[in-house]
């Protein structure tokens, strides 16, 4: 008796699969928490209500559960005491992101590090912080919690009453010269490179590069991966690392892949940086004018 498989949108095949691929796909159906039952598993309800979203977003969410399932068998020491991954607890307002902004034509891709612990922490969306995500972004949906949190970095999603910088900046930027959401979106999207939060036993946010090193570098090879993944389902011509270090990974990924990809970079709004505290926007914009982003940006 042949085995039947009902999947979410995100995870349905646009062709036959093989052997090999059918064992993978249950296993991301497993991630999606799918439970098999005589040979089927049965579909969950999707967070849109069962609508699918365009071709490069459902290849873009795919891309993102099989970095997911790769991530979960990574451990780590040293000075993280607490990880979350908001693409798990948050999936619901990642995908209603993902499936609102993500469409094919779009060229440019501006790629963060890792979540902050104010903003997709808390949102599933990248620089997510929570009043561009609930007023300008408009995505709104269930957010659940890690298994294990810190207790003064609770997840509380829409919620969250502190506000998260570097993403106010980011997207109160981009706010200030689309006007509307659709016009960014147009010719962009946004991710991170790596979609773990770390922290320390007194709940201090740790970057990917303050990792241990051999568990660093495990990490980032995965996330490498991932990156070409979803360059690849998005078809975008130019990447932009917002800060150095996802500048620099950006193109160490890509050429290694061989992929013919431009890769830039932007000044990270963190207010860690002293000169972004003294004026980001100016210097986004004129960067963004001089790669010849931001004619793409105008209403």
């Amino acid at each position: 008796m042949p085995v039947i498989v009902l999947l979410p949108e995100s995870l349905r095949p646009r062709r036959m699969l093989n052997k090999n691929e059918v064992i993978r796909v249950r296993v991301l159906a497993a991630d999606r928490g799918l439970e098999p039952e005589d040979g089927v598993a049965h579909r969950v309800p999707d967070p849109r209500g069962g609508l699918e979203g365009s071709e490069a977003a459902e290849r873009f969410l795919q891309a993102e559960l099989e970095l997911g399932a790769l991530l979960r068998q990574l451990s780590f020491g040293g000075a993280v005491r607490y990880t979350y991954n908001p693409l798990e607890y948050a999936w619901d307002m990642h995908s209603r992101f993902v499936r609102a902004y993500c469409h094919g034509g779009q060229s440019v891709l501006f790629l963060g590090m890792n979540p902050g612990p104010f903003g997709m922490a808390q949102t599933g969306v990248p620089f997510g912080e929570v009043k561009s995500v609930r007023d300008w972004l408009k995505i709104s949906g269930e957010v659940g919690r890690p298994a294990e949190e810190h207790p003064k970095r609770r997840i509380v999603g829409l919620a969250c009453a502190q506000s998260e910088v570097s993403g106010a900046r980011f997207w109160g930027f981009f706010r200030r010269l689309c006007g509307e959401p659709a016009v960014f979106f147009r010719h962009c999207f946004v991710h991170n490179l790596c979609p773990l939060v770390f922290m320390n036993a007194n709940g201090k946010n740790l970057t990917p590069p303050e990792l241990p090193a051999a568990e660093r570098d495990a990490l980032l090879a995965l996330c490498d991966g991932g990156l070409c993944q979803v360059v690849r389902a998005l078809g975008v011509s130019t990447v932009v690392g917002v800060g150095r270090v996802a500048e620099r990974r950006a193109r160490r990924a890509l050429a290694a892949a061989g992929m013919e990809v431009r890769v830039e970079g932007l000044m990270h709004p963190s207010p860690r940086n002293p000169q972004a505290n003294k004026g980001w926007e100016p210097i986004a914009e004129a960067k963004l004018a001089e790669l010849g982003v931001l004619k793409l940006l105008s209403p």
